[in-house]
């Protein structure tokens, strides 16, 4: 099962979280994150981050209740009912691009906190250890922290969350590329 290795909080995320009740959509979403197998080629380049994207994208799908928006706004969506209150949680999950599209999804997470749509945002990234065993220039923490830092997204609540595999295993497919037209 993959691990979640670290989690950094900014603007008072968690006790906003707490605040409005979102803990359980929160333990809910770690175990989405953690509840399949994830194993990896250990070697640098040598997996697709498309692959881990799917697979965390199916385990949204199976727990039902998360809606799914496929470009240009945040990727998950979960919300629920607080002392009467309606309050939201949005995902954004980046392992399949480059690292510099992290910015996107922060823009897409202060939109949706922004306008009301949400109340919390997250973002999910490989760690710093697995992103070198994906493809080049994929996402991790470390970027994802930069990102944060030069969006001006500190005054956000959000949280970061860096994702980890289990351990070895055979190389995951990488997207293939359509043929370019000269």
């Amino acid at each position: 099962m993959p691990k979640i290795v670290q989690e950094k909080p900014y603007n008072g995320v968690m006790e906003k979280i707490e605040r409005l009740g979102l803990h359980g959509l929160l333990d809910e979403l770690h175990r989405l994150l953690t509840g399949f197998e994830l194993r990896v080629l250990e070697e640098k380049d040598k997996n697709g981050g498309a692959a881990v994207r799917v697979m965390i994208d199916e385990a949204f799908e199976r727990a039902g209740g998360w809606t799914i928006t496929k470009s240009g706004d945040v990727d998950w969506v979960k919300c629920h009912r607080a002392n009467g209150t309606r309050v939201c949680v949005g995902v954004e999950v980046q392992f399949s691009a480059r690292s510099d599209l992290i910015v996107m999804d922060i823009i897409h997470l202060r939109k949706a906190i922004t306008k009301g749509s949400i109340d919390v945002g997250i973002l999910v990234v490989p760690s710093d250890r697995l992103s070198r065993f994906l493809t080049d220039r994929a996402p991790c923490m470390s970027d994802a922290e930069r990102h944060v830092t030069e969006a001006g997204a500190e005054s956000l609540p959000l949280l970061l969350i860096a994702l980890e595999h289990d351990g070895p295993g055979p190389t995951l497919a990488k997207r293939k590329k359509a043929p370019r037209k000269d």
